[in-house]
C-alpha cells in the first residue's frame, strides 16, 4: 500500500534521511521508532506529501507522491506531533471547515459519525483553547479521519498527555486500527508495544530494525541474563565467575543488609543454572530467587540507537 524506496531528504548539508527502503501493507499497523533527530517526522511529512524527498520515491497505493500528491493526500489522514488546530474556532466549526475543504459530499451525516467516533460529544459547541489537552488530541484525530481515510499517519499522538488520557487516545488508535492502515510514531515504547504489530526503527537517518516486536527482541537473546538474590557475603560472589566457567557478572546491589541482588549473564546457547545453582549450593549462601531477565523492547531500542562510547 505504501513503499518507500531509496529515499533521501537532505537540509542543505544535513541528510535527515538516508536511503531508506520499506513497505507497510494494506491494514497493518506500524510503530515507526527512533530517538530524536532521528529521521521520523521527516519521513512522514514526505509521505504525507508535506516534504518533498531529494531522492527516491514514494508511492501509495500506486500514486506517486510527486505527480500524485492530490490522490495520495485523499488517501491519508494525518496527524503531526503538534496537533495544529485554528484553537479560536469552536469544536464544530473547525471540524465544518476542514470538511469543506476536503470537498466532502454530505458533511454533516459525516461530522456526526466522527464527533461520536472521537467522544467529542461534551465539547462540540466549545472554543478549542478552552479544552483539555487530551480534548485537544481527539479534535486533533477527528480532523484526521473527517474525510475517511484508509491510511492514518500519527506523530506522537500522546505526548504531553496524562496517564488517563493516554489510556483513552490508545483505546480510541486501537478503534481506527480495526478499519484502517495506520502509522504511529512515538517515544512511548509501551505504547507501541500494545498497538502495533511492526515496528521499524530508524537512527541516523537509517533503518536499523524492521520486525514484529518478539522477532526484534529475539534478534538480541544470543546472551542470557539472570538475576540472583542471595544472602552472601557481597565480597564472596566474585568467587561465583571464579568458579563457573563462562559467565560474567555485571553487577551486584544490596537490597538489605543480608539480601544481595547479582546480575550474571552467560552465552544463551549453554545453560549455566545448574552449575550455579551446585556452586550455590557448596556454599552454603541462601538462594532466595534466581529468574531471567526478559530483553525488552526498550533493551533493543538502546542497543540499536545508543552511539558508540556514550549514553
Amino acid at each position: 500500500m505504501i513503499q518507500l524506496q531509496n529515499l533521501v531528504k537532505d537540509y542543505g548539508t544535513l541528510r535527515a534521511v538516508d536511503h531508506i527502503n520499506f513497505e507497510i501493507n494494506k491494514g497493518e499497523i506500524l510503530g515507526f521508532l527512533g530517538p530524536n533527530g532521528a529521521g521520523k517526522s521527516t519521513t512522514l511529512r514526505m509521505i504525507t506529501c508535506f516534504l518533498p524527498p531529494t531522492e527516491g520515491n514514494i508511492y501509495v497505493e500506486n500514486y506517486n507522491i510527486l505527480n500524485n500528491s492530490r490522490e495520495v493526500r485523499k488517501l491519508i489522514g494525518y496527524l503531526p506531533e503538534n496537533n495544529p488546530l485554528y484553537i479560536e474556532m469552536n469544536v464544530y466549526d473547525y471540524l465544518k471547515f476542514v470538511a469543506e475543504i476536503r470537498e466532502i459530499d454530505n458533511f454533516k451525516m459525516r461530522l456526526k459519525e466522527v464527533i461520536e467516533k472521537c467522544g467529542l460529544h461534551g465539547v462540540v459547541n466549545k472554543p478549542i483553547h478552552t479544552l483539555s489537552k487530551g480534548f485537544k488530541q481527539r479534535v486533533g484525530l477527528a480532523q484526521a479521519i473527517i474525510h475517511d481515510p484508509e491510511i492514518l499517519i500519527l506523530d506522537e499522538p500522546t505526548s504531553g498527555l496524562d496517564p488517563n488520557q493516554i489510556m483513552e487516545i490508545r483505546e480510541l488508535i486501537k478503534e481506527l486500527g480495526k478499519e484502517k492502515t495506520l502509522i504511529i510514531s512515538s517515544h512511548i515504547l509501551q505504547e507501541v508495544q500494545a498497538v502495533c504489530e511492526r515496528i521499524v526503527i530508524i537512527h541516523n537517518g537509517k533503518i536499523v530494525a524492521d520486525g514484529s516486536t518478539e522477532e526484534l527482541k529475539s534478534s538480541f537473546q544470543n546472551k542470557t541474563k539472570l538475576i540472583l538474590n542471595l544472602i552472601a557475603k557481597e565480597e564472596e560472589i566474585h568467587g561465583l565467575v571464579e568458579n563457573v566457567g563462562n559467565i560474567s557478572l555485571l553487577s551486584t546491589s544490596k537490597k538489605t543488609n543480608d539480601e544481595i541482588e547479582t546480575l550474571i549473564e552467560f552465552d544463551s546457547q549453554v545453560d549455566k543454572r545448574g552449575e550455579i545453582y551446585n556452586y550455590i549450593k557448596q556454599q552454603d549462601w541462601v538462594l532466595l530467587e534466581m529468574h531471567r531477565d526478559k530483553i525488552s523492547l526498550e533493551d533493543v531500542f538502546r542497543n540499536l540507537t545508543i552511539e558508540e562510547g556514550g549514553e
